[in-house]
């Protein structure tokens, strides 16, 4: 099954104790959704912006949290399933209901003063993803304790992944592929464009279910946009009743999530035989994406994957018609870290995971877009594999 096991956990965890050493913290603490499955596997079913929550890392010790009541049996869950890398969890109510109830949200700075001062960290120098006014407030009640803002330093614990996390996102990958060969199957004139998209992404929860049975899997988006619509990456705004027309470009997006990871798989369709200029942009467009890929070598940089992919472009004379980057990484988030491909100079690593989609955007004619995701080597490793030929984007 495509999971992550503890061999992950200890990975990650020998990565945190790396960057401990480095800024010279005693703990690290994370309070954003991303960076607490990061730590422990777990995906909130929360918001922490309603609920907090914080999982502390210390340097030495295990690992625990501090967790909104709500959340307790989605974690027994977790827990039972064996996914879950924390046991050490103390939950907070959020209103009175009944006497002796859990604390309340206005303790909740006590409440993370009391465990890190019981965990040997309240005279500590420790880091934060983000500053909290929990933790501000926490502080006041620790004077010695010191929290530095860290969220720079932590992005680089994401870039590289583990092969358990690589192996997760090759065979969401595939899936993917199984999707779009399903829209080329679909495609058709004056089919509505939302009814195509939910129509394929209930056969990837089907398929999914078939696969994967049992593990986390769930649908960011499956966004198709067809006709003038496509000019624009996010489209015009009046998907209601938008329907595919004969002639039209459309740009489709595969967007799925399997045990926290993501993968990107675009691509661009013609309803009908393209004319010349929709063939041309095309070509561009697929050449300029095998340019990008071909760049994701270790120890070339992070921005000459946007180089290679903006050197074909600017060959063929459609500069013009560029309004992003090539791409970014995948992982944890859709847009993972680094997320600045354009402008990073920092040597590519083996292990990095990043989405290679250079657009071109015509006004009143669409979008002209082929997001591969490739895995960072000294080979790169395509794991999107649907076809990037004109036939294959042709349906008639």
């Amino acid at each position: 099954m495509p999971h992550l096991t503890k061999a992950v956990h200890e990975y990650r965890l020998a990565s945190m104790r790396k960057l401990m050493d480095r800024l010279r913290v005693d703990a690290l603490v994370f309070g954003t959704p991303d960076f607490f499955q990061f730590a422990t596997n777990f995906q909130l079913d929360v918001w922490p912006w309603e609920r907090p929550v914080f999982v502390v890392v210390p340097r030495n010790g295990d690992t625990f949290a501090v967790m909104n009541e709500l959340s307790t049996n989605h974690m027994r869950f977790a827990t039972e399933k064996g996914k879950v890398w924390l046991s050490d969890i103390t939950y907070y109510a959020e209103h009175p209901r009944v006497a002796n109830r859990l604390p309340l949200v206005p303790q909740l700075p006590e409440v993370v003063a009391g465990l890190l001062a019981e965990k040997g960290l309240g005279m500590s120098r420790i880091a934060v993803d983000v500053a909290h006014p929990i933790l501000t407030a926490a502080q006041r009640h620790l004077p010695e304790l010191t929290l530095r803002p860290s969220m720079g330093d932590m992005r680089g614990l994401r870039w590289v992944k583990h092969p358990e996390e690589l192996q997760v996102m090759r065979e969401l990958g595939a899936l993917t592929d199984w999707v779009q060969d399903r829209y080329r199957e679909n495609i058709r004139a004056g089919r509505l464009v939302q009814e195509l998209d939910h129509a394929m992404a209930a056969l990837m929860v089907e398929e999914a279910a078939r696969r994967f049975p049992g593990e986390d899997f769930d649908i960011l988006k499956c966004w198709t946009l067809s006709g003038p619509a496509s000019a624009s990456p996010h489209g015009d705004g009046a998907a209601c009743g938008a329907r595919i027309s004969a002639g039209d470009t459309i740009v489709n997006l595969v967007l799925p999530r399997l045990n926290g990871l993501y993968v990107e798989n675009e691509r661009t369709w013609f309803c009908g035989k393209p004319t010349d200029q929709q063939a041309r942009l095309y070509s561009v467009a697929a050449e300029a994406t095998d340019a990008a890929v071909a760049a994701a070598v270790l120890g070339k940089r992070v921005c000459d994957m946007d180089a290679a992919a903006l050197q074909v472009i600017e060959r063929a004379d459609c500069a013009q018609y560029v309004f992003h980057r090539t791409g970014h990484a995948v992982g944890l988030m859709l847009h993972e870290y680094p997320e600045d491909m354009a402008f990073n100079t920092r040597p590519l690593l083996a292990g990095e995971v990043y989405s290679a989609e250079p657009g071109l955007y015509v006004y009143g004619l669409g979008g002209f877009r082929l997001d591969d995701t490739v895995i960072v080597g000294e080979r790169p490793e395509v794991i999107v594999k649907t076809p990037k030929t004109l036939a294959y984007a042709t349906v008639e």
